[in-house]
């Protein structure tokens, strides 16, 4: 008998004594007899070492065995857990006495060496294949084609296509060894979608309401681009428990689906049909609170809102109660938690029913007051503890308080240094029993300097801009060189740099701003410097623009600046103080934007300003509260203690100024003589400037559906003097219109206000004779934008926006009309990178004409296109 024939007889053996099918008597060893195992041989491998499959084995030569035996069965169910074989065999090759030889005979599973896949798109592609595991490799058991086959079924039935099939095919790779191909072929078919939804048994309520209660389950309407009429088990389920809050809300506290029926119509349309049981409407009878000692019945009553005798509302009782859809909601669950009692229990309890009147108790255990114990912070690599600890609200030894945690994720959110997405309050080690509870605040770090190094043609020649900004600068290591990672960071101090430059004006700033003056207290030191000079351009004979820098007019400011946030008449307002002085300098600069052309103008304003922010919880994109500022800008009434006589000098520029457009209009101009005094009579009227500023600034986020937030804008703005016999300065003006990032927006304190749809300053008054634009004494703006991200990711903010906006400019109060307006409506995106900032496109078409002479007769201003960098978000 060859060595073969022995071998499956032993193995025929071995198999028939586990199986308990031979009796020991039948067989000349005894059964669970113990051997010495003196070899183990493993065959049929071919990428696996065979000294790893013996050590994962756990058997060992010279080790006890027991044949047959639990020993080797454990061995077989570790093999075959891994699923890494198609076949596991067991041989026993020899015995001699005491001693056993085995054979493990493997069969490994092919493993996978490239997926091809049809019937989806190419860029869907990597996708399917990362969530399936389809990497190269993988080996191919029958639970991965099964849940790769059932994922992409559940994939494409979730959008909407219910007759997806998936069929996947494997074939020997001869390129590789033990090797197989996969082949997946996907028919998703057409979208089933929603032809007709019927109810049943619905008397109280129509056909309608009942419809609209399904917010993800809707039939197919002419119009709808909304909401898809594409049938998903997953949404239509939940639908089902919404249609009975609906009859929850309106009383019907025994209402139920008795039946639903799905009818497929045709292969791309299906008919729903609702059986419904309405039952009897019910009422809110006496409503009685227990165990309550921390608050009033009356109290509690005010939070809960429902009164005796009001149709039964099962989820607003349950909202009132405990609304998980709002976490600063005002209900009674967190009436207790913004107190201390985080580990209240409050459960309203039917206690009668009479007739239609349903009695109600509040039962409330209160638990014992409950204090912060720890509170710590994770993941703030860059920031260090105490910008942050300044910022939230909780603190260790303090009562709980769950609005104050929403309050430290808003705080957090608006610094600017973190992804307020990611920010989780973690609380921890709860202990009813002592009252104490820890507090650990999850960051993920986000960038949050800026870099803008960008160069372009304009103006006749190269424009190089070089700006950076560090918003979480620190100063104090300023000249710690371990700290420069690049630059110090992380004590939440702003530095910002920017240099601008061209053949024809030159811009230089430095700001710098410290939230925390002198690490106590929340007061903002703020400190700029800015440095602008423009020469004078004008056309050469060759057609080229020539650049005399002897002809120039410069701004050179500074502006210190302090800003408190207070408590009254909440903590989200902040006063605001700020010093300026700006040095208007003309050398020979006549262009006609001014009446002097030589000469200096001097501007020292105190600027005072209110503001309150409770946007948020992000930055980037908030998606509820409010920003309100208002803020006036004076300067001191030098004309009151001046003896000068601004009357004549007033009426003699005027005069001047009339008799200098009827000599344009008739071909001339004033003499040489009659423009040096007209120079020499507005310089002395401006040589120190005097105005008043008023502005008013108030925006408005409100959620609607999911993240998708409405932002309304409310904008105006007023430039006026104490005495009429000076006149309005020529500065600081507005000047409305474009995209707000106008060309000259440094020449002389001008403020560039935005309104999409026109060209930049199109909307601000103009000279009718020399169409040099004076710009606006007063204006106003309204704003409606619809916002939806796309992605809200730290390495970048992405969301779209669809906006309506309306403003004008006037030159005098007296012809103010706020609803004289320019309007416009389009589209736009923005993308917020933390080393670029803001940047977005808009398409925007103006309804009407703008306010240049030129443009009078020629209909609507039309499509205009508006680039933004670092605006507003």
């Amino acid at each position: 008998m060859n060595s073969f024939i022995l071998r499956k007889l032993l193995f025929i053996f071995l198999f028939l004594l586990c199986s308990g099918t031979l009796l020991s008597q039948d067989i000349p060893y005894d059964n669970g007899k113990k051997y010495i195992l003196k070899g183990l041989e493993v065959t049929g491998l071919q990428s696996y070492n065979e000294q790893t499959v013996k050590t994962y084995t756990g058997l060992r030569e010279g080790q006890v065995i027991t044949v047959p035996g639990d020993q080797i069965s454990d061995v077989l169910k570790k093999l075959w857990g891994l699923e890494l074989f198609s076949d596991i065999t067991f041989y026993v090759t020899k015995i001699e006495g005491e001693d056993i030889y085995l054979e493990l005979n493997i069969k490994e599973r092919p493993t996978l060496s490239k997926v091809t896949i049809y019937g989806v798109k190419k860029r869907k592609i990597d996708e399917i294949i990362k969530d399936t595991d389809l990497k190269k490799g993988k080996k191919i058991t029958e639970s991965l084609i099964a849940n790769t086959k059932n994922y992409l079924q559940n994939k494409y039935k979730k959008q909407g296509y219910l007759n997806t099939k998936a069929t996947i095919a494997t074939s020997r790779d001869t390129s590789e060894a033990n090797a197989e191909s996969m082949v997946i072929n996907v028919s998703k078919g057409s979208k089933v979608k929603i032809s007709q939804i019927a109810f049943e048994g619905n008397e109280e309520l129509s056909n309608k309401q009942l419809r609209k209660a399904l917010k993800n389950t809707k039939r197919k309407r002419l119009g709808r681009f909304w909401k898809k009429s594409k049938y998903i088990p997953e949404d239509y389920k939940e639908d089902l428990s919404s249609l009975i809050d609906k009859y929850a809300e309106n009383g019907f506290r025994d209402a139920r689906v008795l039946s639903d029926t799905i009818e497929r119509v045709s292969d791309e349309n299906i008919k729903i049909t609702i059986k419904v049981e309405e039952g009897n409407k019910y009422y809110f009878g006496d409503i009685d609170f227990v165990g309550n000692s921390v608050y009033t019945d009356r109290q509690l009553s005010q939070v809960l809102g429902i009164k005796k005798g009001s149709t039964y509302n099962g989820v607003l009782l349950r909202e009132r109660i405990a609304d998980d859809s709002k976490p600063d909601a005002d209900d009674l669950t967190n009436l207790y938690q913004n107190n201390g009692y985080l580990f209240s229990q409050i459960n309203p309890v039917e206690v009668s029913a009479e007739n239609d009147t349903i009695n109600f108790e509040i039962r409330i255990i209160e638990g014992k007051e409950t204090f912060l114990d720890h509170v710590t912070v994770t993941g703030n690599d860059k920031t260090n503890d105490h910008v942050i600890f300044r910022e939230i609200r909780t603190r260790p030894g303090q009562k709980y308080s769950k609005a104050n945690i929403i309050r430290s994720v808003r705080e957090l959110g608006q610094l600017g240094f973190f992804d307020p997405e990611q920010i989780a309050p973690d609380i921890q080690n709860p202990d009813p029993n002592s009252g104490t509870v820890d507090l650990a605040y999850s960051l993920v770090e986000s960038g949050s300097s800026q870099i803008e190094l960008q160069g372009g043609y304009g103006g006749g020649g190269f424009i190089g801009t070089l700006g950076l900004s560090f918003n979480n600068f620190s100063i104090q290591n300023l000249f710690n060189g371990e700290a420069y990672k690049p630059v110090p960071m992380g004590d939440g101090q702003t530095f910002a740099l920017r240099l601008q430059a061209s053949r024809t004006f030159r811009v230089y700033s430095l700001n710098f701003s410290e939230p925390w003056l002198g690490g106590k207290k929340p007061v903002r030191f703020n400190m700029s410097l800015s440095r602008t000079q423009q020469f004078l351009a004008s056309f050469g004979n060759n057609g080229r623009i020539e650049v005399d820098k002897n002809q120039q007019f410069s701004i050179t400011g500074i502006t210190l600046g302090l800003a408190k946030r207070v408590q009254w008449p909440d903590d989200y307002f902040t006063i605001s103080h700020a010093l300026s002085y700006q040095l208007y300098d003309f050398r020979n600069y006549r262009t006609g934007l001014f009446n002097f052309g030589n000469g200096q103008s001097n501007s020292l304003a105190y600027t005072f300003g209110i503001s309150r922010s409770s946007a948020g919880p992000g930055r980037i994109y908030p998606i509820e509260g409010s920003i309100f500022e208002v803020s006036a800008k004076f300067t001191p009434p030098y004309s009151l203690f001046s003896d000068k006589d601004f009357a004549s000098l007033k009426a003699r520029s005027e005069e001047l100024t009339e008799l200098q457009t009827e000599r344009r209009l008739a071909g001339s101009d004033l003499t040489i003589a009659e423009r040096n005094e007209l120079e020499s009579v507005d310089q002395e009227r401006f040589r120190w400037l005097e105005y008043y500023k008023i502005k008013f600034r108030g925006d408005w986020y409100s959620r609607l559906v999911d993240k998708l937030v409405l932002r309304t804008n409310v904008e105006f703005g007023f430039l006026g003097n104490y005495n009429s016999d000076v006149g309005e300065v020529p500065f600081e003006r507005f000047f409305l219109g474009g995209d707000g990032l106008g060309r000259n927006f440094t020449l002389d304190g001008r403020e560039q206000i935005q309104l999409r749809g026109y060209e930049n300053n199109s909307l601000t008054p103009v000279d009718p004779i020399t169409f040099a634009q004076e710009g606006g004494i007063v204006y106003n703006k309204y704003t409606m934008e619809l916002r939806y991200p796309l992605t809200l990711k730290p390495s970048a903010s992405i969301y779209g926006l669809t906006f309506l906006e309306a403003g004008n400019s006037f030159n005098n109060f007296k012809d103010f009309n706020p609803f004289q307006l320019k309007r416009s409506a389009g589209v736009g995106l923005r993308i917020f990178m933390p080393a670029f900032g803001l940047l977005g496109i808009d398409f925007g078409y103006g309804f009407d004409e703008d306010l240049r002479p030129q443009s009078a007769g020629n209909g609507p201003s039309g499509w205009q296109t508006h680039f933004i960098i670092g605006q507003q978000f």
